[in-house]
């Protein structure tokens, strides 16, 4: 898997410990996730999550990656390749700029990162999103995600091949 190729619209590339500056700027705008998902983020927890990871999955295979227009970090994605299975790959995280949300610009990467993995051997995308999250349920379901399981996360797939 290749981030340089989630997008041919972004330039995308795995975020470093220099960047948790842009990262909480984003992040920290977003007050109806954190809402659902506490606590609010810091600069702390930004690092832990770029290094967290599932029991059995190496840290090659954890994407903490940036979406960037003109050098602007747009969003966030955290995906882990072949979790829980060899065929899925999990996206843990992914927040775009409150500025420019409502546009179909997420969308439009979600398909576009989609489409790319169906060129690979991936059968499916699992995330997962907190019951009650009106906004996340929608945009996820609108992007052809099904729940498949309910408790107080709702655990989603879309199947890609």
């Amino acid at each position: 898997m290749d981030e340089l190729l989630f997008s041919k619209k972004y330039y995308v590339r795995k975020l470093q410990k220099n960047d948790i500056d842009q990262i909480y700027g984003l992040c920290s705008k977003n007050h109806l996730y954190y809402q659902y998902c506490p606590p609010y983020v810091t600069r702390k927890s930004i690092e832990s999550d770029m290094m967290t990871l599932p029991d059995n999955i190496d840290i090659k295979d954890k994407y903490y990656v940036g979406y960037f227009k003109n050098e602007k970090l747009i969003a966030v994605l955290d995906l882990i390749d072949g979790y829980p299975k060899k065929d899925i790959v999990f996206i843990g995280f992914f927040m775009m700029d409150i500025n420019i949300q409502k546009n179909g610009i997420g969308s439009a990467i979600v398909n576009e990162l989609i489409k790319y993995l169906t060129t690979l051997e991936y059968k499916e995308v699992r995330l997962g999103w907190i019951n009650g999250n009106l906004q996340a349920e929608h945009f996820w379901i609108k992007n052809g995600f099904c729940p498949i399981k309910e408790d107080r996360v709702v655990l989603a797939n879309r199947t890609i091949k």
